[in-house]
């Protein structure tokens, strides 16, 4: 590959890795699955990735025709990307994002507690809006619209495609790697990437104004 397109997935691999945040996800799956059969909890791990990974293709693919339609430009959509981003990053630094999440994964607990049946997670809320949330379909949308060939299309698609793949992996192995680095080493990781999520998001917002007013 050439280092235009290295770059491009170094950025976009990052970026989605801090988005989908399988680290932080992970003790969620784990809590929705305990008591589960192992069978289920594997169903679930590999339902969970399928599911996320038909949504954000749908948007990755459907994004600029969707953009077009609306009549917005892209450095409008680069803007709001990076606002929405920035404050992705502000709730995981300061961990609200991770309280939603518990919030919603104790709400579905609460409604299926009495089920006899292990709950269905996959499509919600794992597949969506825990791994293809909000700031990752914007962001697969952003990157597939800027795209300017099938090679950089396709270097986007493959940072995705990775990041799923290790999201899969990590569920696969969710309950001994809470059990390893526990909730504190979670939370402080979140922080970290939110703090990258933040500087990326910050980046979007330079790049957007400076195309929309023609800044050079």
């Amino acid at each position: 590959m050439t280092p235009e397109l290295i770059s491009l997935f170094t950025a976009a691999f990052v970026t989605f890795f801090v988005l989908i945040d399988a680290p932080g996800v992970a003790p969620i799956f784990a809590t929705l699955t305990a008591g589960t059969p192992a069978a289920h909890r594997r169903k679930m791990a590999y339902k969970s990735v399928f599911v996320a990974s038909l949504i954000m293709l749908f948007f990755a693919f459907g994004g600029a025709w969707l953009l077009e339609a609306m009549h917005i430009s892209l450095d409008a959509f680069r803007m709001a990307g990076g606002a929405l981003l920035f404050l992705i990053a502000l709730d995981m630094v300061f961990e609200k994002r991770t309280e939603r999440r518990e919030n919603r994964a104790e709400e579905v607990l609460q409604e299926h507690k009495n089920d006899p049946q292990p709950d269905d997670i996959s499509v919600f809320p794992m597949g969506i809006p825990m791994i293809a949330g909000p700031g990752s379909i914007a962001t697969a949308m952003f990157y597939m619209s800027e795209a300017a060939n099938w090679q950089e299309q396709g270097v986007v698609l493959a940072a995705i495609g990775l990041n799923l793949v290790i999201t899969l992996v990590i569920f696969l192995l969710a309950g001994p790697i809470v059990r390893l680095i526990g909730a504190s080493v979670a939370g402080a990781i979140t922080r970290i990437l939110g703090v990258i999520l933040a500087a990326l998001s910050a980046q979007l917002l330079i790049d957007g104004i400076r195309g929309a007013f023609n800044l050079g």
